[in-house]
C-alpha cells in the first residue's frame, strides 16, 4: 500500500479564518438579541409569550422564514411587530452587511475578515469592490421596498386610514423582498387573491429578493455596458439562475392550476384561478405568503410545493433552500451522465468538478437534515399509533419541516400546535436551513489546510 506524504507548511500551523463562523454568530446573535426584546411585556397584546414562543418567533423572523405560532397582526403590539420587521430586514440582507457598512461610514474601512464574510454571504464569487457591492445592495434594496411600498399603499390607503395603510404598505413590501412570508392578515394575502395589483407588486418583490444581489449586479452592469465598444456577457451564474428561476415558476403555475382545477379553484374565473396558481408557484420558493388556503390543497399540490420550497431561491438572495444554480447543476449532472458524458456542461461551459460536488454535498446535507428532523417530529407529535390512525401527518410534519429548512413559511397548520419540543426542533431547522448550506458549501469550497498524506484509491460499486 502506497501512501504520500506531505511536509506540514508554516502556514498550516494556526487555524485558517473562515467567513461562515462570523456568518453564523451574527445570526446567532441578532436571534438572541430578538428573543429578549420579544419576550418583554410590551411585545405583546395580552400575556407575554413563552420563552419558546418567542424564541420560536425571533429565529423565524431572523432567518426569514415566516413560520409562525401565534397571529403577527392580533399577538404583537406595534412595539413587537417592528422588532419582527427589523429581524426580517437584518435577517434577510445579512447582518455583515449592515455592520460592514456602518464601519465605512465611521471611516473604518473593510478590513480583509469583513470583505471574506461580505463576499461569502452576497455573492460567493469574487468582488473587485466590495464597498460598491455593499452600496448597491442597500441600495437596491431601499429603492425597491420603497416602490413595492408605495405600490401597495395605493391600495391599502382606500381600505385602511393614510397611517394604517403607511403601516402595512412598508410591513408587507419588506417581508416579500426579504422572503420572509411574515404577514399582518391573518389569513396571508387569501382576501387578495383576485386583485391584480397586489399579487403582481408581491410576486415581484419576491422574486426580485429571491434572485440574487450578484445576479442583480450582473444584469445592471450589462445594462451599463449595452451599445458600448465594451463586449460583455451575462456570466454563468446568472444565466443558471434566471433560466430556472423562468422554468420553475412556469412549471409551477401550471402544475398548481392543474391539480388544483377541481379542489381551491372551482367556480373561479380563468384569470383568478391563473392568478393564484401563479402567485403559490412563486410564493412556494422561499416566500410564505399564500392566497389560498395551504392547509387545504390537495395532496398532489402540497407534495409539488414541497419540491419547489426544497430548491428554494438562488445563492447571495434573502431566500432559502438549496438554491436554484444547485438544482441546475445537478440537472446538468444527471443529463451529463444519462449521455455518457464525464464534463458537467452548461451553456456550452464545464462546471468544475469541485462545484459539483459542493452541489451534491448541500443537497446531501439538506436531504438527512429533512428525514431526521421529520423523524422526529413523527414522534414528538404524531405518538407511537397504528398507521392508519395517523393518515396524513408524515405528509404535513414533512411539509412543515421542508418549509423551515426552506426558510419559506408556508404551514398546512400544525405548528402553531406543535409541542415545546416541536417547536425547538422546527426552529433548529429553520436556522440551519438558513446557514448550514451556506457554511457547508463554504467548508467544503474553501481548502482550510492540506492532509499530511493521501490514502490509495480503491474503487466502490455504484448503481
Amino acid at each position: 500500500m502506497t501512501v504520500t506524504i506531505y511536509r506540514k507548511s508554516a502556514d498550516q500551523k494556526k487555524p485558517s479564518f473562515h467567513p461562515s463562523g462570523t456568518i453564523l454568530l451574527s445570526f446567532l446573535g441578532a436571534i438572541f438579541i430578538g428573543w429578549i426584546l420579544l419576550s418583554l411585556p410590551q411585545a405583546s397584546t395580552k400575556s407575554p409569550l413563552s420563552l419558546t414562543d418567542s424564541l420560536f418567533t425571533a429565529t423565524s423572523a431572523t432567518c426569514v422564514t415566516g413560520l409562525i405560532v401565534v397571529d403577527t397582526g392580533s399577538r404583537f403590539t406595534i412595539f413587537g411587530q417592528v422588532v419582527i420587521l427589523a429581524l426580517i430586514q437584518l435577517g434577510g440582507l445579512g447582518i455583515m452587511t449592515f455592520s460592514s457598512f456602518f464601519l465605512i461610514v465611521m471611516g473604518r474601512g473593510l478590513s480583509i475578515k469583513h470583505r471574506l464574510v461580505i463576499q461569502q454571504s452576497l455573492s460567493q464569487v469574487p468582488h473587485k469592490d466590495m464597498f460598491r457591492l455593499v452600496k448597491y445592495v442597500l441600495r437596491f434594496t431601499l429603492v425597491t421596498e420603497t416602490i413595492g411600498a408605495l405600490l401597495l399603499y395605493s391600495k391599502f390607503v382606500h381600505i385602511y386610514s393614510p397611517a394604517k395603510a403607511a403601516y402595512y404598505a412598508i410591513f408587507h413590501a419588506v417581508s416579500a423582498f426579504c422572503n420572509a412570508g411574515f404577514s399582518l392578515y391573518k389569513t396571508s394575502f387569501v382576501a387578495y387573491q383576485g386583485d391584480v395589483m397586489i399579487n403582481a407588486v408581491m410576486t415581484a418583490l419576491i422574486i426580485l429578493g429571491g434572485l440574487g444581489f450578484f445576479a442583480l449586479a450582473d444584469v445592471k452592469l450589462l445594462g451599463r455596458l449595452t451599445g458600448s465598444r465594451t463586449a460583455r456577457k451575462l456570466s454563468l451564474h446568472t444565466k443558471t439562475v434566471f433560466t430556472v428561476t423562468g422554468v420553475l415558476i412556469v412549471v409551477g403555475t401550471l402544475l398548481v392550476l392543474a391539480l388544483e382545477w377541481q379542489n381551491r379553484l372551482v367556480g373561479k374565473p380563468i384569470a383568478v384561478k391563473l392568478l393564484t396558481s401563479f402567485f403559490q408557484s412563486v410564493t412556494a420558493r422561499t416566500a410564505g405568503f399564500n392566497t389560498l388556503s395551504t392547509g387545504e390543497l390537495t395532496n398532489p399540490t402540497l407534495f409539488l410545493l414541497i419540491m419547489l420550497m426544497f430548491i428554494g431561491a438562488s445563492p447571495g438572495s434573502t431566500g432559502g433552500g438549496i438554491k436554484t444554480s444547485t438544482f441546475g447543476i445537478l440537472v446538468a449532472l444527471m443529463v451529463a451522465r444519462l449521455k455518457g458524458r464525464r464534463n458537467v456542461e452548461l451553456f456550452h461551459r464545464t462546471i468544475p468538478l469541485a462545484i459539483v460536488a459542493t452541489a451534491i454535498s448541500v443537497t446531501a446535507m439538506a436531504l438527512i437534515t429533512i428525514a431526521v428532523i421529520t423523524m422526529a417530529l413523527s414522534v414528538t407529535e404524531g405518538g407511537m399509533v397504528h398507521s392508519q390512525l395517523g393518515r396524513g401527518r408524515f405528509l404535513e410534519f414533512l411539509f412543515e419541516t421542508t418549509s423551515a429548512f426552506g426558510t419559506v413559511g408556508l404551514s398546512t397548520g400544525v405548528t402553531p400546535n406543535l409541542s415545546h419540543l416541536g417547536k425547538i426542533l422546527i426552529s433548529i431547522t429553520v436556522f440551519v436551513g438558513r446557514v448550514g448550506p451556506l457554511t457547508l458549501a463554504l467548508a467544503v469550497g474553501q481548502r482550510v489546510g492540506q492532509r499530511r498524506f493521501e490514502y490509495p484509491e480503491e474503487n466502490v460499486m455504484v448503481g
